[in-house]
């Protein structure tokens, strides 16, 4: 493989992902990625936003990914921190950051390059047992093509709400030295905790978890190596953001009835923070009580946890 945390913010003035000198002259981009992607199609949607289409051995398809440019970027210009951000289950569009979560207002102001990648409906940011490999995708074929474009240095964190929380501690986790911080909002960290209960999610979904990890517990080092809070001592020394509600309407819901998937999310967010106070990490958790499973939840968490994210 390629090669939490308030109280680990970095002391030296310009070491945050987020600062440092003006952009120096790129060199070429990656013309195709170490598996033989290749970047199919790139179009301009708007003067900050592009869309590429890439070819994808990982997936058998073409894959997409959403770029969103930071304020000074120019064509060739290098040294730019990244922010990854992850969406989250069960959604059709790969793009949701941007339609639904006001990414681009939330980041404007962010001195960094902001990289949405596509991760299907039900992908679980895991190379699945027969397939499709979205890990390998994001973190190959992305990394490898997409990120020399657009200049990126080597300042990443990576951010993600639901699906895409356990996707963000997850591959924080499973590559060390690539990212600096790391932040979930709502996200999906103890899959561990209520198995069948989970299984029975996915399913409902129409997706088999015996597809994804492989049986449980048969299988059950493979869901080890992907459950977030199982792999607590991969996070060390990052900076590390956890937010979550507890189920109940909250202000930013019209009323309604408790979501008890939220609720569920909490103590499995819980969970996570506990190992990691026994572990020695620090994690900035923002637990606000009332609160859904929503967008705006996750656009306020983003807006909160960007001063974690980009030191």
């Amino acid at each position: 493989m390629r090669l939490i945390a308030v109280g680990l913010m970095l002391v030296l003035a310009g070491c945050g992902i987020g600062s440092g000198d003006p952009p120096e002259a790129a060199p070429s981009p990656t013309v195709a990625a170490s598996d033989g992607a290749r970047i199919a199609k790139r179009e301009s949607i708007d003067q900050r936003t592009d869309e590429l289409t890439i070819t994808s051995p990982a997936l058998g398809r073409d894959g997409s990914v959403w770029v969103l440019k930071p304020e000074g970027w120019t064509e060739g210009s290098t040294g730019w921190p990244v922010l990854y951000l992850l969406h989250g289950c069960c959604v059709s569009r790969g793009d949701a950051w941007l339609a639904s979560g006001e990414a681009e207002r939330i980041t404007a102001k962010s001195k960094a390059v902001v990289i949405v990648p596509e991760a299907g409906t039900m992908g679980w940011y895991a190379n699945w047992v027969k397939g499709p490999a979205w890990e390998t995708f994001h973190m190959t074929e992305v990394r490898d093509l997409v990120e020399p474009l657009y200049g990126v240095g080597d300042k990443r964190a990576i951010a993600g709400l639901s699906m895409g929380g356990h996707g963000a501690m997850g591959y924080a986790a499973r590559y060390p030295g690539v990212f600096q911080a790391a932040a979930s909002f709502s996200g999906v960290l103890d899959i561990r905790s209520n198995p069948s209960g989970f299984s029975d999610f996915l399913r409902g979904e129409g997706t088999e978890p015996d597809e994804i990890w492989g049986p449980y517990p048969a299988d059950e080092a493979n869901w080890k190596a992907h459950n977030p809070t199982d792999l607590i001592a991969g996070l060390k020394g990052l900076r590390l953001y956890i937010s979550s509600g507890d189920g109940d309407p909250g202000p930013l819901d019209s009323g309604g009835s408790k979501d008890e998937g939220e609720a569920s999310i909490l103590t499995e967010n819980k969970n996570f923070a506990a190992a990691a106070k026994k572990a020695g990490i620090e994690v900035t958790t923002d637990f606000y009580g009332d609160g859904t499973h929503r967008w705006p939840y996750w656009s306020r968490s983003l807006e909160r946890a960007l001063p974690v994210l980009l030191g």
